[in-house]
């Protein structure tokens, strides 16, 4: 048996994070999906750009869009709009199946908005209504701005994909958001079933303390990140606030484990993933690694802990170390934000560049 279907049967959902039109045309997404159990997707503004600027597929229709006078940012939606329709439509039938608990993908609102709340909550309810797909969730980091826009998203009916997590207290801030709009929805006697992830990054932290960790340490500091939140995670949905939501009809929040593609070319390139394996979470995964996965012949991992295993003890050691793990959490939420920012505007440039391509020709 597949390790993939191995995890797929433990309860883990394995998703793909990448989306491209090639990927759609060529049917390897559908091939993941029959023979991968790949039951989800992510993208995020970076996956985009490498998208839009590595293939050719795209050109038509941005020119065809500029000659039209569309915008740099209004081209990018509506191609990106295209292929996240086309997956959730993959992957309906998984939706279907699970009565929504699998099967969605995610588009993120405009990087550029992490840090405008009213902006962020405008942006996700206007996605949601022009994707008109039940199992497409829209991205919104969990900045200190984001987490009031999570709130009135959630509140608004709209699936939200939390980004940019690393710690137990960033996704525990998260969660109270999501919870503080499912609580509202009950009060105005409306549906509380709202879905939601909360994605927490993994192998930038064990990049970001490289050159910092003694050997010993090397490439553990994100499994621990990730056990200590998994336990918060696990003490959360056993906790007298959320069965009082469940029983109102609220789905629980789905942990997602994000960033899971080893940077360390020295480690093996599933080390996150068995490290990860645990029942009712979320693998996002890049392509490499997913193919990684699938040439595994055994599992060979255990289940994380959820009383958070040797996590403390791990954590400790890097601050024994010197390493401050809060504010790094905080620096890692704000050089990602920037990080995809910086994506968004190379893509931006890549698409304002076609535009160019054809006044030349022209």
């Amino acid at each position: 048996m597949k390790v993939t279907t191995v995890l797929h049967n433990l309860g883990q959902s394995l998703w793909l994070d990448n989306i491209t039109r090639d990927l759609l045309d060529r049917g390897t997404l559908k091939r993941y999906i029959d023979g991968l159990s790949v039951t989800g997707l992510t993208s995020n503004p970076t996956i985009f750009e490498q998208a839009i600027k590595n293939s050719t597929a795209y050109d038509a229709d941005i020119r065809e869009k500029l000659k039209q006078g569309r915008s740099e940012e209004q081209i990018f939606f509506e191609l990106a709009l295209a292929d996240i329709v086309r997956a959730a439509d993959l992957f309906r039938p998984i939706y279907d199946r699970t009565n929504g608990a699998d099967g969605w993908v995610s588009l993120e609102v405009s990087p550029l908005l992490a840090h405008d709340t009213a902006a962020t909550v405008a942006a996700a309810k206007d996605l949601f209504a022009r994707a008109n797909r039940p199992n497409v969730f829209i991205k919104i980091p969990g900045t200190r701005e984001g987490l009031p826009a999570i709130e009135e998203a959630i509140f608004a009916g709209v699936p939200v994909n939390v980004t940019l997590l690393f710690s137990r207290e960033q996704f525990l801030a998260a969660a109270g958001a999501f919870l503080r709009g499912i609580e509202r929805r009950i009060v105005a006697g409306v549906k509380a079933n709202v879905a939601s992830v909360a994605s927490v990054f993994i192998s930038r932290w064990d990049a970001a303390v490289k050159d910092k960790a003694p050997a010993q340490l090397q490439n553990k500091l994100g499994i621990a990140a990730a056990l200590r939140t998994y336990q918060a995670n696990c003490e959360l949905l056993a906790s007298p606030p959320w069965h009082r939501i469940y029983s109102a009809g609220a789905r629980p929040l789905r942990l997602l484990w994000a960033s899971t593609g080893v940077k360390d070319l020295s480690a093996s390139p599933v080390r996150y993933v068995k490290a990860l394996a645990a029942p009712f979470t979320i693998d996002t995964m890049p392509e490499g690694t997913l193919k990684a996965l699938a040439q595994d012949t055994e599992l060979n991992c255990s289940i994380m802990a959820a009383d958070g295993g040797d996590c403390e003890e791990v954590l400790a050691a890097f601050k024994a170390a010197g390493i401050d793990i809060d504010a790094l959490a905080e620096r890692l939420q704000d050089e990602g934000t920037k990080s995809f920012a910086k994506s968004w505007n190379s893509l931006m440039a890549v698409i304002a560049s076609k535009r160019e391509q054809d006044l030349k020709a022209a």
